[in-house]
């Protein structure tokens, strides 16, 4: 464990405020970021999708819940697996109360491949609120590429072929057999009954929405994760 190095209070005082500097201008980044985010064109969809959750059949209008915003977080729970992703699960755990969202105008649901039933028994077990649709075989997690397999899409993940991934350090996706889950968050907009693609990001790009890591990045300890000591 590397500790920081310990100094007056006028020396930590002198490198606060030269790092509060840069702070403020990564937020200024961040907002003009967000600005090019919410500005990004978007994609009709005009394919059906049939999902299975607690009412039983939903389109993916359903999920909307008549809000015009909609975030899906493509929760890792294969068919044959009894619990989902112990990575998904910690992020979900800390998202909190929906109740600011639908303030907001925007909706929040859980999709995974896995059975119905298997999704109600672990969101029991968890005490979550969420709703939580099946996917099944449908073609939506295989669009949003977040489940890879090859005898049914190309292989894709976070905006990479397998060529790019295969020449990328420490790379899994590609020698993992398929088909194999992955998690991401995707974005949409409701105008209507026409529904768009707004925005989708995968790895490490859910992050941002957990209240644990970005408390952690104010420590002098952070996410205490390997890719932290490179």
């Amino acid at each position: 464990m590397n500790l920081p190095e310990i100094v007056s209070r006028d020396e930590w005082l002198t490198a606060r405020r030269a790092l509060l500097a840069e702070e403020k201008a990564f937020t200024k980044q961040r907002d003009a970021l967000n600005t090019r985010r919410r500005e990004l064109p978007m994609v009709r969809l005009d394919k059906p999708y049939t999902f299975t959750g607690a009412a039983g059949p939903a389109s993916l209008l359903d999920l909307f819940e008549g809000r015009p915003q909609l975030l899906v977080y493509h929760f890792m729970f294969q068919p044959e697996w009894d619990a989902g992703c112990s990575n998904c699960t910690w992020l979900v755990d800390d998202i909190g109360t929906q109740n600011s969202l639908h303030e907001a105008n925007t909706s929040f649901a859980l999709v995974s491949r896995a059975p119905y039933e298997k999704l109600a028994a672990y969101r029991e077990t968890r005490g979550w609120e969420y709703p939580w649709y099946s996917s099944g075989d449908t073609d939506f997690n295989y669009d949003f590429h977040v489940t890879l397999d090859e005898s049914r899409v190309p292989f894709e993940y976070n905006y990479r072929s397998k060529a790019d991934w295969d020449v990328q350090p420490d790379n899994e996706f590609t020698q993992s057999p398929q088909p194999f889950d992955l998690h991401g968050m995707s974005c949409f907009l409701q105008d209507g009954e026409q529904i768009y693609h707004t925005y989708s990001t995968y790895g490490r790009g859910p992050d941002a929405m957990t209240f644990t890591v970005t408390a952690l990045d104010l420590t002098p300890l952070g996410r205490q994760e390997p890719w932290e000591n490179l």
